[in-house]
């Protein structure tokens, strides 16, 4: 519950602090003293929209933060938990700057408005003093049952299966008008890569074949120079070999031959003949492999020449004809997927429709059990609230096209007198009948809440006499099972709270102050006396609001 509510320069607040404790503490003061203030401050701690007129008059800022008791609060405990925070406590705090931009933090660590929001949800609940106002519109219905019967986490999955059938569905339109256009596509590429696996060319071959053409080319004029270059190494009349042979033995004849300076010239005599004697040997085997091959040429040449015109054909390098030809591939078997893709996306749409369908039924069955029970409370809060006569009920009807929200149509309806039929609550209800049916309805709502902390902010607007102390004694006991904060004008309602807030505007110099405090039996007593008679609290109006207060007080029979 909410134990702890710090102001610093909100509105027409300096300072304020405010304890805050369990039950029902009712927030009073005249018109314009600044009890929306209150609310202003906790719903921005909460995660509502701030701008600089939050920040009061000649100041840089303003401060606020709202403290919770979260010992029985689960959800919360594990929100915290799971981002890795401080779960002892809750301290949402607020900062606006008087240039309108905001900060936020959450038990002290820097934190989005939207994380505020969704655990603000988690933490109190705040009723509007417009709420019968929002009765008027179809879908507020719809969200006021789905709240009552708990299935908001239902619908939340059904939106979401919702959007997931409505993108399949735009998808498989999208790719089956394209259909055409990629198949005439497919068809290309097909055959283009049908000519491209016909050439079957290798990577590396295309230097393979310039380099066997370059040697078949060639070979004739290499066979007459190979041989002819053996024979001047190794002819048997004027070859090297043969001269080499001659010099080396007439030199090793000379005395000395085997000293000084012949010795070695022998040496390098003997070292050329044997150089010279490879090298015609190497001649000789070069000279017998090469082969003159003219239709192995013209073939290679013929290849060759294919693989240059595909080659343009594709406005590409022939080098390059290896890499186009994988690309090629690539492309047509993603539109061959892109084909079983189609086929695939049909069947999930039919799948995600069928999902669809299934959750909508359950929910609409959900909804159909709901109503009923809402229905039934809120006719029986009515009665209490001197509409006994009146008939309410909410009725679940088909849509004609599917939804977010499902397949239901919700409305209220209200037979005011009896004997008349129930007509939509939008067209019938005056606006004190509204004010009525909105606050059981709210009353049937905070029943069911799993959030201890309650606010009405002026829900009791349009009620009056007898039935304002049958509604204070309504919150009261809600107030008894957790937290509830009704700012209101009624004494009635104030009388059954089990504290009372008293907010006054204070005027001083040339500004002006909002003061709130927390009131004693006798703070009390002045001011329900103020709120049954107006300035004048004479001896008869105290005694009145005494007997109010003290009435209100009594345990029930």
């Amino acid at each position: 519950m909410l134990t702890q509510l710090a102001i610093q320069d909100f509105a027409i607040v300096d300072h304020l602090e405010l304890e805050l404790t369990g039950g029902m503490t009712a927030i009073t003061g005249e018109t314009g003293a600044g009890k929306s203030i209150l609310l202003g401050a906790l719903g921005l701690c909460l995660g509502e929209r701030a701008d600089a007129g939050s920040v009061r008059h000649g100041r840089e800022r303003t401060d606020l933060s709202a403290r919770f008791d979260i010992q029985h609060l689960p959800a919360a405990v594990e929100w915290l938990s799971a981002r890795e925070l401080p779960a002892e406590e809750c301290l949402l705090r607020r900062v606006v700057t008087a240039n309108g931009r905001s900060k936020a933090w959450i038990n002290g660590h820097p934190a989005t408005i939207s994380d505020l929001k969704s655990l603000g949800e988690q933490l109190i609940q705040i009723h509007g003093q417009h709420a019968h106002h929002a009765l008027m519109r179809e879908e507020t219905h719809l969200a006021l049952l789905d709240d009552y019967a708990g299935l908001n986490d239902t619908t939340t999955q059904l939106a979401e299966t919702f959007r997931e059938w409505r993108n399949a569905r735009r998808q498989l339109k999208k790719l089956s008008e394209e259909g055409s256009e990629v198949e005439a596509k497919r068809q290309l590429l097909r055959y283009q890569v049908e000519e491209l696996d016909q050439l079957g060319l290798a990577e590396g071959e295309l230097a393979t074949l310039e380099e066997e053409q370059h040697t078949l080319a060639h070979a004739e004029e290499t066979l007459r120079e190979t041989q002819f270059a053996a024979d001047c190494c190794a002819s048997d009349e004027g070859g090297a070999l043969s001269l080499l042979n001659q010099a080396f033995t007439h030199l090793s004849a000379l005395p000395g031959s085997d000293k000084g300076t012949l010795a070695n010239t022998l040496a390098m005599l003997s070292d050329a003949r044997i150089q010279v004697e490879e090298a015609a040997s190497e001649l000789n085997r070069l000279a017998s492999t090469t082969e003159l091959d003219p239709e192995r040429l013209a073939w290679v040449e013929e290849r060759m020449a294919d693989v240059h015109r595909i080659a343009r054909k594709h406005h590409v390098a022939p080098e390059e004809l290896c890499a186009l030809h994988a690309n090629l591939q690539r492309e047509v078997a993603q539109l061959e997927e892109g084909g079983n893709d189609l086929e695939a996306l049909s069947a999930r749409v039919v799948e995600l429709r069928e999902s669809y369908r299934q959750e909508a039924k359950k929910l609409s069955e959900s909804r159909q059990k709901a109503a009923l029970r809402l229905g039934k409370e809120v006719q029986q809060q009515l009665g209490f609230l001197a509409m006994g006569k009146a008939r309410f009920e909410v009725e679940v009807t088909a849509k004609e096209a599917p939804s977010p929200e499902g397949l239901d149509r919700v409305q209220f309806l209200i037979s005011a007198n009896p004997g008349q039929p129930a007509r939509p609550l939008t067209k019938v209800a005056s606006g004190g009948e509204l004010s009525r049916i909105s606050l059981a309805i709210q009353v049937v709502a905070a029943t069911h809440s799993t959030v201890p902390s309650l606010v009405f902010d002026e829900v009791d607007v349009g009620i009056s006499g007898a039935t304002a102390e049958i509604v204070g004694q309504l919150l009261r006991k809600l107030g008894e099972n957790g937290q509830v904060m009704t700012v209101t004008h009624l004494p009635q309602v104030a009388a059954q709270a089990h504290q009372h807030l008293h907010i006054e505007k204070q005027a001083k110099r040339d500004t002006t102050l909002t003061q709130m405090a927390l009131l004693d039996e006798q703070g009390r007593i002045s001011e329900l006396a103020r709120m049954l008679g107006g300035v004048t609290l004479s001896d008869q109006t105290l005694a009145h609001a005494r007997e109010m207060l003290h009435a209100s007080q009594r345990p029930p029979h």
